[in-house]
């Protein structure tokens, strides 16, 4: 159909280009708001950086801890997280935890028992995260983003214990894990704790990662070391920083 020389088929592709030409300024004002945005951001990520070094290195020799958030007190996962964290606190190593509930209350509580320093890096979540009631109360350290609260537990940990857990745990046992292999951090004791929970992990590592494929060599999977007790756990600890300086990892 025409009217006035214009016809249907003009009108449609003048309203879609309107539309087109909306959508792409609406895309280039929020992206430029977005920028803003980030240059700004960039300030709130540097203070926590500058934050948790200068409360982290006063510390002094930890231990960071690791394991699912859903375990209570009276669980033999729980349990056992407090004894090691205990013995680890007797033999003089601060406790670095998540700051929040299961295995991160229960490595601090641990830490308190020990008289050892109880240290939580606790993440700002959706569904609020507060800090479990045995972190010290200088030593409570609050953070935005994962990453930097990352670089914090990497940076000034000189060991890291792996309790059972989920995908967070095992998140950050492969990113350790990662960082040793490619030198990117010094080389510290990495012990999982529960043969049983682990073993199946270490045989499939083993098995079809080392010998089947061979995406890594037997110096990177020897450096795991599985343990049951606290005892054990110390010792492996213990035995490493008879033959290595304690500092900071990178």
């Amino acid at each position: 159909m025409i009217r006035d020389g214009i016809t249907f088929y003009d009108k449609m592709n003048k309203m879609e280009k309107s539309i087109h030409d909306n959508i792409r300024k609406s895309k280039q004002r929020n992206w430029t708001e977005s920028k803003a945005h980030s240059s700004w951001q960039l300030f709130k990520i540097m203070a926590e950086f500058v934050d948790g070094f200068e409360s982290l290195a006063k510390i002094g020799p930890c231990i960071s801890v690791f394991g699912s958030a859903r375990v209570r007190p009276g669980h033999p996962y729980y349990e056992l997280t407090v004894a090691v964290t205990k013995r680890l606190a007797e033999e003089g190593f601060g406790i670095i935890s998540g700051g929040g509930p299961g295995v991160m209350e229960a490595s601090n509580k641990g830490a308190q028992l020990g008289g050892g320093k109880s240290v939580g890096l606790n993440i700002q979540l959706p569904f609020e995260q507060h800090a479990n009631e045995f972190v010290d109360k200088d030593r409570n350290l609050h953070f935005d983003y994962f990453f930097v609260r990352k670089v914090m537990f990497t940076k000034y940990s000189q060991g890291f214990i792996m309790m059972p857990g989920g995908f967070g745990t095992m998140d950050e046992f492969f990113e350790v894990a990662t960082l040793t292999q490619t030198n990117k951090m010094l080389k510290v004791p990495l012990v999982l704790v529960g043969r049983e929970y682990w073993s199946g992990l270490i045989k499939w590592m083993k098995e079809v990662v080392l010998e089947k494929e061979k995406n890594i060599s037997p110096e990177e999977l020897d450096v795991l070391k599985l343990a049951d007790t606290p005892d054990e756990v110390a010792k492996h600890v213990l035995d490493f920083y008879s033959k290595h300086p304690l500092q900071p990892n990178f």
